[in-house]
């Protein structure tokens, strides 16, 4: 007796702390609390999804009980139930049912697939090439992000820069193995493939993205290897203004430009010759797909974070540098550059942190 109470208090703590904990979500990664109108329409599908399931479970459960409370067998009583197999009122009612249960859940749900699947707008392209949809193109690598902004020229890596109120459009794909692009509050999840491009839009609620410190996390959706679970990106959504004058500082940049720091001017030497063949630090960088085999770093002085993992500052960076398979297992970069002295690491570290575009 005193084990069935002890597990029924155990299902009773754990059935309170699932109920409170999830509403512990934040607004940066949550798809409870989403960010944008892909987002909005996802989670309106999943609360009427909810309602609906609830509901049986609420009538069957109802409907169970009173057959057992009202129909049990009195005692003495050996008489037998009045037998109703073959009722076709009953079989209608039960097929019906269901039947529009599935039609309520269907119809916006077919709607809504067409809807999020409209990408009609970044084909529309001018003389120039360009179009007036702002398109992305998002390349998967292990483990780490590339974003290219076609109409613009600018390429960055691990950091999504987006303006509000307005949908994006995005290409994506895999350069190795198959990933799948994720923004929990923004939207569903894609594919990203190797042989093909999926498409897909989102579009962030200015104050949406106000309540979330205009920073929201994405993920890799998809088992891609040791370090699947650390293949995280940033998505900065701002303004219209200040996109357009973040598109125009990346565009300025001069890779070529030697720094006045006698420490950062060493270290970019460096970098040139250990760091270049992977690397480049161009925003404009019009090198081709193939030779592009590492994240482009023309804004890393202005991230968030150290190899999307890691706090971002210069003792950090030195860290991931010189030990990147301790922090992402199986990544491509452990063993490219040789070893580094202390002095060049704090060099290199120097000039990558100066690599700015935003003062």
């Amino acid at each position: 007796m005193k084990q069935k109470l002890t597990k029924w208090r155990l299902l009773t703590v754990f059935g309170l702390l699932t109920l409170v904990l999830s509403g512990c979500g934040e607004p940066f990664l949550s798809t409870l609390i989403p960010a944008g109108e892909a987002g909005q329409i996802a989670y309106d599908l999943m609360i009427l999804s909810t309602v609906i399931m609830v509901g049986v479970v609420i009538v069957v459960t109802i409907m169970f009980a009173v057959a057992i409370i009202k129909f049990r067998r009195k005692k003495g009583d050996e008489s037998i139930p009045k037998q109703v197999e073959g009722s076709h009122v009953l079989e209608i009612v039960w097929t019906v049912i269901p039947i529009l249960l599935l039609i309520i859940l269907t119809v916006p749900t077919v709607i809504t697939t067409f809807e999020l699947a409209d990408t009609k707008a970044m084909d529309k392209k001018k003389e120039d090439g360009t179009t007036d949809a702002l398109v992305v193109n998002v390349r998967a690598s292990l483990y780490w992000w590339e974003f290219e902004y076609p109409n613009q020229k600018i390429i960055t890596s691990q950091e999504l820069v987006v303006p509000t109120d307005q949908r994006v459009y995005f290409n994506i794909k895999a350069s190795d193995v198959k990933h799948s692009f994720w923004i929990p509050a923004a939207g569903g999840k894609i594919d990203a493939n190797t042989e093909n491009v999926n498409k897909m839009w989102l579009e962030f609620d200015n104050q949406k993205a106000i309540e979330a410190d205009n920073l929201f996390y994405g993920k890799c959706a998809e088992l891609c290897g040791p370090s699947h679970a650390l293949m995280d990106f940033k998505v900065r959504a701002i303004p219209q203004d200040e996109f357009d004058q973040w598109t125009t500082a990346m565009q300025a940049v001069d890779a070529k430009a030697v720094p006045e720091d006698p420490q950062a001017a060493a270290g970019q030497e460096i970098f040139n010759q250990k760091c270049l063949s992977c690397h480049a630090v161009s925003p404009a960088d019009e090198r081709p797909e193939a030779a592009r085999m590492a994240p482009n770093l023309g804004s890393f002085g202005d991230r968030e974070l150290v190899a999307g993992i890691l706090e971002h500052n210069e003792e950090e960076l030195k860290n991931w540098i010189s030990n990147p398979e301790a922090y992402k297992p199986g990544n491509k970069m452990t063993g490219t550059y040789g070893e580094l002295s202390d002095q060049e690491l704090d060099q290199l570290a120097t000039y990558l942190m100066g690599l700015k575009v935003e003062q």
